[in-house]
């Protein structure tokens, strides 16, 4: 193993990378991956993403769109180990080890699982046991580092939890993975309400056309007590400054700030401001996506998955002999 840090993420392929997902994740991923001072590798999760109803034909062009994005955003294959995960089938042969050092309760208190699955008609095993599959992920690479969002950090601590476990039944396989918590503020969807999601129709997608972009932005939730321009507006609780801190130069965010609590700027104007850096930011990956031709990226993916596999099969290798699996004949 390198004596690098090696860094683990992995990605459901929901539809388009939102502006929340590049924020909160993605652009960070890019900055880990031009350092270039750790292993990193990047997984697109398809296997997450069927623990709740789907079209087959729909997640295979999700997988597409995402691998496409993800390159234009800075992936660079040659740089970093980029695959889907059920291309490396060790991913669910370690979740089932992993299943019988993993406490039913601890499952049953995620929150993720409560939210999803609260009020449907059909919940299914996938989505109770989706932790331990996070936790598989994590650990068939022996990962050091995991970058999360606030909203992971249950799922790592269990992945943790599962390492101290493991190790102590069966001897030092696994080193415990430690957080890297994402420093860009939480970016809410568009209604201000929850999360950016595609499933809550709240998102704006990175690759959107300019206008239908702007119409979103436009559009999005503010602060709810400045009625009229002339009220002093709150930047700390509004959703539009947060993003502004996460695209915008420091001299804008307190143009920000000045304009918005002294009521010189209505919230168009901030949004405006919002979108030029945005766009700013955006021609680059526009044109490289434009570039890109989905049978190359689909080439990459399977040489990804071809490294990812080199590891996967040392770790299983080691992981059924602790465990006591298997005839030995192999």
């Amino acid at each position: 193993m390198s004596s690098k840090k090696r860094v683990f993420s992995g990605i459901q392929p929901s539809g388009e990378i939102t502006i929340g997902n590049y924020l909160g994740a993605v652009r960070t991923w890019r900055q880990e991956v031009e350092a270039g001072t750790e292993d990193t590798m990047f997984c697109i999760v398809d296997a997450h993403a069927i623990t709740v109803p789907y079209d087959p034909k729909e997640l295979r062009n999700h997988i597409d769109t995402f691998a496409i994005e993800l390159v234009a955003c800075g992936l660079d294959p040659e740089k970093t180990i980029l695959f889907v995960q059920s291309d490396v089938r060790e991913h669910t042969e370690l979740a089932w080890y992993l299943a019988s050092v993993t406490p039913y309760g601890e499952l049953g208190r995620m929150t993720q699982f409560k939210e999803k699955g609260e009020g449907k008609d059909f919940v299914s095993t996938g989505l109770f046991t989706y932790p331990v599959l996070m936790s598989a992920d994590i650990l068939l690479y022996k990962a050091t580092v995991v970058p999360v969002g606030e909203d992971q950090v249950q799922h790592l601590e269990l992945a943790r939890e599962t390492v101290r476990r493991f190790n102590h039944r069966f001897g030092e396989v696994f080193p415990e993975p430690q957080p890297r918590l994402s420093v860009t503020p939480r970016i809410m969807g568009v209604d201000g309400l929850t999360k950016m999601s595609k499933s809550k129709g709240n998102h704006i997608s990175l690759f959107e056309p300019k206008d239908s972009f702007w119409n979103k932005l436009r559009t999005a939730y503010t602060d709810p007590q400045r009625l009229r321009k002339s009220d002093p507006g709150r930047p700390e609780i509004c959703n539009i400054y947060t993003m502004h801190k996460a695209v915008s130069p420091k001299a804008t965010q307190d143009e920000v700030v000045a304009n918005c609590t002294g009521a010189k700027w209505g919230c168009v104007d901030c949004k405006k401001a919002l979108f030029e850096h945005f766009d700013a930011e955006l021609v680059p990956l526009r044109t490289k996506r434009e570039q890109l031709k989905i049978e190359e990226v689909r080439q990459a993916l399977g040489d990804g998955a071809a490294k990812a596999r080199k590891i996967a099969v040392e770790t299983m290798k080691e992981v059924r002999s602790v465990m006591g699996l298997g005839s030995l004949a192999t």
